[in-house]
């Protein structure tokens, strides 16, 4: 039978789906004790109770909820799958062959997992699942595959539901609300802030800069895009590690602008709507200026300045400029 491809030339999702299954019947010793592990691991997450109330998924997936600000949670295993699926050929074409080096990421992995149950932690029993499908990968197909697979693993650290980052981002309701006090001095809006909260100098409005709003939730959401962004669009370590680093910055620069939108809107137009339906669906703005900031700020790490000064060179040669360096 002919295989069928994508349009874009790789193997379609039936092809793939074909190949993997035939690698199980080649190879059914690795097939059995990869099956193993995988019921190994549903088991002790999906049907074990660790707190003697629910299992470690259902308990995620509760936390996982607009009450917890971890609504994203419950996106970060579909989109690692994304990026397994992302690199399926490289996946494909990658030399296997088992390492015992995988065992170490195992016992690292079970090590957390029983501090989780020692400290009835479900928390900590997440913290176990990157190491336990890493180390499993690692042992079962080497390192050639599982290195492809460290990234998307890695970034299934993201589900981990973390209470203390909305006492940790505190302060990023000060500075937030400073900068939106300072655009709204500078374009001509009379506005005082009060702790966290912007009032209008004429009483027409008056907001609070909640945790949600400028902490937790856009921190985490930028933080998983620009990760998204790096490991796809990057080459360089230290580029990576440096876009990465801003994502703070990203989002600070997003809420910032989202903000002061409804200040506009209050301001201009009605100041109900603004804390209203425009508040709420105002998501949209904080993305295109955070990815905006960070499209901006990976075209300048990624700026050749031997080829600008070479430009400048040439330039001022045109003009018959001496110049010096």
């Amino acid at each position: 039978m002919e295989k069928v491809s994508s349009p874009a030339g790789n193997p379609s999702a039936a092809v793939w789906l074909s190949r993997l299954g035939r690698w199980f019947v080649e190879n059914p010793a690795p097939a059995v004790l990869f099956s193993t592990l995988a019921a190994t691991f549903f088991y002790f997450f999906c049907v074990f109770k660790l707190d003697g109330a629910l299992p470690v998924g259902h308990w995620a997936w509760l936390r996982w909820s607009p009450g917890y600000d971890m609504e994203h949670g419950k996106f970060v295993p579909l989109i690692t799958l994304f990026l397994v699926w992302y690199h399926r050929d490289a996946l494909w074409s990658a030399p296997k062959g088992g390492s015992n080096m995988g065992l170490g990421f195992v016992a690292l992995g079970v090590v957390f997992f029983i501090l989780a149950t020692r400290c009835v932690q479900p928390r900590v029993a997440l913290g176990a699942v990157p190491f336990l499908l890493f180390g499993s990968v690692y042992y079962v197909w080497g390192w050639k595959t599982a290195r492809i697979l460290l990234f998307p693993l890695a970034f299934l650290i993201f589900m981990i539901p973390v209470a203390a980052l909305e006492q940790a981002t505190f302060r990023l309701q000060f500075i937030i609300t400073a900068a939106v006090k300072m655009l709204a001095t500078v374009g001509g809006i009379g506005v005082q802030s009060i702790g966290t909260t912007l009032v209008a100098t004429d009483q027409s409005f008056n907001f609070e800069i909640a945790e949600g709003c400028s902490g937790v939730r856009s921190l985490t959401a930028m933080t998983m895009l620009a990760a998204i962004f790096v490991h796809l669009t990057q080459n360089r370590l230290w580029k990576k590690g440096t876009i990465f680093a801003f994502s703070a910055v990203f989002a600070i620069i997003g809420n910032i602008g989202r903000i002061f939108t409804v200040i506009l809107v209050a301001k201009f137009y009605d100041p109900k709507i603004a804390g209203g339906i425009y508040h709420d669906y105002s998501g949209y703005v904080f993305f295109p200026i955070a990815v905006a900031a960070m499209l901006g700020f990976s075209k300048l790490v990624n700026t050749d300045l031997d080829s600008l000064k070479s430009d400048g060179r040439k330039a001022l040669e045109k003009e018959n400029i001496s110049y010096d360096y």
